[in-house]
């Protein structure tokens, strides 16, 4: 089982002069679920190497068990120093995708070229696709099979509206991924603001803020072994098909 993570390379927070990033629980939560599970994992980034880490996610008030064995595992701390360039993925390679959030990903991976083509290429093989917190914001471009957005139609959730202003960020972010995702034709739901929602809708996987990494991650594997055991039952090879 061979899982794709892709983060944010961009670091700067609109004309704030303050810096953004990834969200560290998004990445931490949803990478030790995937480790523990066996999988092999693969992180990249538009740039590679080391992505920018949002400085207030590192703050005391944003530490959980998944930040904290983070901070200790060197060699997680490695692997994240050393992404791999996303131009450079294939990605027939992967079983899943998912995206970390944070602010970044509006910036950046919602308007890159490979990031659109490797959500559409996995999305349209069957592979689960996922993304939380403001990184459903990366779908904005993408587009399913048929030349439709991919989230037209699909029951969708990610960084609500008063989730964005209780951060003071409404009027500073590129577009507010609610509103974003709503205007693609998504069907979009939330939970209550900072508490774990995520959302399935065939293989598209989506979760409102960072305590929905754990849970978006979670039913990720949860597809994924569906797949592999109806491949098994009729003697084909594993394939990330939609259920």
């Amino acid at each position: 089982m061979k899982i794709l993570m892709v983060l944010t390379s961009h670091d700067k927070l609109g004309s704030t002069g303050k810096k953004t990033g990834f969200w560290l629980e998004e990445f931490a939560a949803p990478y030790y679920v995937f480790k523990d599970s066996g999988a092999v994992i693969t992180l990249a980034s538009p740039q590679g190497g080391q992505p920018p880490l949002d400085p207030k996610s590192a703050e005391k008030d944003s530490q959980t068990a998944a930040t904290e064995r983070f901070n200790a595992d060197k060699e997680a701390q490695a692997a994240l120093a050393h992404t791999v360039k996303l131009s450079d993925i294939s990605p027939a390679g992967y079983d899943a995708l998912f995206f970390p959030g944070g602010h970044g990903p509006l910036w950046d991976l919602a308007e890159d070229k490979n990031s659109i083509a490797v959500i559409e290429t996995m999305y349209a093989q069957g592979k689960p696709v996922s993304a939380v917190c403001h990184a459903p914001g990366v779908f904005r471009h993408a587009r399913s099979p048929d030349g439709s957005p991919l989230v037209q139609g699909k029951s969708v959730t990610g960084f609500s509206n008063s989730e964005e202003t209780a951060v003071g960020l409404t009027d500073v972010v590129p577009f507010l991924v609610e509103d974003e995702l709503q205007k693609n034709g998504g069907k979009y739901s939330k939970g209550a603001d900072w508490q774990s929602y995520s959302v399935r809708d065939g293989n598209l996987i989506t979760g409102q803020n960072p305590a929905s990494s754990e849970a978006a991650a979670k039913a990720v594997l949860a597809l994924l072994d569906r797949t592999e055991t109806r491949a098994s039952q009729q003697g084909n090879p594993i394939r990330g098909d939609n259920p």
